[in-house]
């Protein structure tokens, strides 16, 4: 998603204050970190006057005399530099790794907390770069970039201070450019930020249009579009271009500039410095180190100001995370419950009462969040345990409304829904989520093997569990077939299985976990009657003896449903089992006599 909005946003402490719990805990590596960074701050400004004395004592004077005392203390300056910067990079490093880890795990945690109708508004792209690119931008600066302004600033004023003592005409001729350079690196870091970001948007863009171009490869060649592909990627990478060609103007002049400015200074000092030393108002060993400070000065002015822009565009790495920290779900669970039965990330198991699977709709009135009309209206419903409910209807028609309501992934905007006589509402989201057994139309498989993402339905089962598991369903035939068994890679997202045999491992880890509630969205029809006879085998499997919702696509599929729910526009229309239904010649007869018609033309055109 794009910044847009962040370019003229000044520095707010408030939003800085939000990131103290995770730096908190890590504040004596800072204290440590900056310490030694006040004494590499003293380093840095003694060296020059080393060199001072070098000149004075040793080199004008033409003699050695002294000469191994200056080495050892020289030495040892440069040990206490070397084991100060070790250390204070050791302290700024735990730093970044500890705060960027407890970022990710606190966004990981909170996700994990979030109701699904977040994940069905938000894009997974711009979850992934909160949690990645944003915590690791974040991390950084706080390690580094308060780091390195202290050592800036402490150093500009630490020089300063040493060049007023040594002769502070020279001083003032240094001085007086600086605010020159704040402001010309001011002016540019404003623009060099704002094309940064542009170049990093149209860079994500490209990154986009890339991998679409790559995954939608054979739709582009079906459709003859390679010439569109084309001409749409050279538009992104020239606007890339372009963005990248300003950048590099800027730095171009910024670059020049500044190294003007520094020359000029330096003959400054120079001329004004040698007339002080042929007049021998100062030494000469003075003007060399008037001359290494009016060199070396302006790169911890150019840093602040680099380092104060990168501050201020932290700022909205810090509201994006903050943001997604500070997302509400929609359904939590009381404080009573939570100590009662825990929560997502601590569960309280031994609390758990066991399920029936006793459910019943005691009259619900619901509406979707970003709806405005009610979808259910007073509706009661009773499902005893062990009842099979279909729910139907046309394509759109809000099919998962009643699956979603029972398993408590939306709650009735009034009314109840009662689980074995209780309102769920009273137990714990995990302690119900964890009784559902949900095998969706196109499963999702996880990196591993087929045996592990069998054993993903129960953790601790054994090899057997898992294999008798697999048997149960039928789903042993399709895996005896693979060369590696239940050995066999899955492939990202299960991308190297077909979707029969996806679905049949997917009943097959659902039938591990054991759960007393079955959701089963019917399987896909462009898969092979061989593994669609296995599938429907599974399903009636899966579904025997246990509380099921089917959200079916094919109505012959539903005929022993106990309860079938008729759905259009959102609404239930319709229920009652398959002959009741039948009888009353409404929109079911219509659904299913429509649909037995096509099947009965597929047979005689085949």
């Amino acid at each position: 998603m794009k910044e847009n909005g962040m370019e003229n946003k000044n520095f707010s402490l408030s939003v800085w204050k939000k990131m103290l719990p995770f730096f908190r805990p890590y504040y004596k590596y800072f204290a440590v970190t900056v310490s030694l960074n006040v004494v590499l701050v003293l380093m840095d400004a003694a060296v020059p006057l080393f060199q001072s004395y070098a000149i004075d004592q040793f080199i004008i004077p033409d003699t050695l005399d002294g000469i191994e005392w200056f080495v050892v203390m020289y030495g040892l300056a440069i040990i206490v530099q070397t084991v100060s910067l070790f250390f204070s990079v050791r302290a700024a490093i735990h730093i970044e790794m500890h705060v960027g880890k407890d970022l990710k795990r606190a966004q990981f945690v909170h996700l994990q907390k979030l109701s699904f109708s977040y994940y069905n508004t938000t894009p997974v792209g711009y979850i992934h770069a909160r949690v990645m690119s944003d915590t690791l931008k974040i991390a950084s600066v706080l390690a580094w970039g308060l780091v390195d302004m202290f050592w800036a600033f402490t150093y500009v004023i630490g020089v300063f201070g040493i060049m007023f003592v040594l002769n502070w005409r020279l001083a003032l001729i240094v001085l007086l450019v600086v605010p020159f350079i704040a402001l010309l690196t001011a002016f540019f870091q404003k623009r060099m930020l704002l094309w940064n970001r542009r170049i990093r948007e149209i860079n994500s863009e490209i990154t986009g249009a890339f991998n679409e171009g790559i995954t939608g490869v054979q739709t582009s060649k079906t459709l003859v579009m390679e010439e569109l592909n084309d001409q749409s990627f050279q538009d992104i990478t020239g606007r890339m271009k372009g963005g990248s060609m300003m950048l590099a103007r800027l730095t171009a002049v910024y670059m020049p500039l500044i190294l003007f400015f520094s020359s000029m200074v330096t003959a400054f000092v120079l001329a004004r410095g040698g007339y002080f030393v042929q007049n021998q108002l100062i030494e000469l060993g003075t003007l060399s180190v008037f001359l290494t400070y009016a060199v070396g000065i302006f790169e911890p002015v150019q840093q602040l100001a680099r380092l104060l822009s990168d501050l201020i565009s932290c700022q909205a790495n810090i509201e994006r995370v903050t943001g997604l920290l500070e997302q509400e779900p929609n359904i939590t669970d009381p404080l009573e419950v939570q100590e009662k039965y825990g929560d997502a990330i601590h569960p309280k198991k031994e609390n758990w009462e066991p399920i029936k699977g006793d459910i019943e709709f005691r009259d619900v009135t619901f509406c979707y969040p970003d709806g405005k009309e009610n979808v259910l209206e007073h509706f009661n419903l009773k499902i005893p345990a062990g009842t099979t409910v279909a729910v139907v209807g046309e394509t759109g028609a809000g099919k998962s409304t009643i699956v979603n309501l029972a398993c408590r992934f939306f709650e009735p905007t009034e009314g109840q829904i009662l689980i074995d006589g209780r309102d769920y509402r009273e137990r714990s989201q995990l302690w119900l989520h964890s009784q559902i057994g949900y095998v969706l139309q196109n499963p999702h498989l996880f990196s591993g093997t087929i045996r592990e993402n069998i054993r993903y339905g129960r953790l601790d089962a054994a090899d057997a569990e898992v294999e008798e598991a697999a048997r149960q369903v039928s789903a042993d035939q399709v895996i005896s077939r693979l060369e590696k068994g239940y050995d066999t890679d899955v492939g990202e997202g299960g991308s190297r299985l077909s979707t029969g045999e996806k679905q049949l491992i997917s009943f097959a880890r659902a039938i591990l976990a054991r759960p007393a509630v079955f959701v089963l969205d019917e399987a896909s029809s462009s898969i092979d009657t061989w593994t669609e006879q296995l599938i429907q085998k599974a399903a009636d499997m899966l579904l025997k003896d246990h509380t099921s919702f089917m959200i079916a696509h094919r109505l012959s599929t539903v005929r022993n449903a106990d309860i079938i729910l008729v759905m259009k526009d959102g609404k239930i229309i319709e229920h009652g089992n398959h002959r009741e239904l039948i009888k009353k010649k409404g929109q079911y007869y219509q659904l299913y006599s429509s649909q037995f018609e096509e099947e009965r033309m597929l047979e005689v055109f085949q």
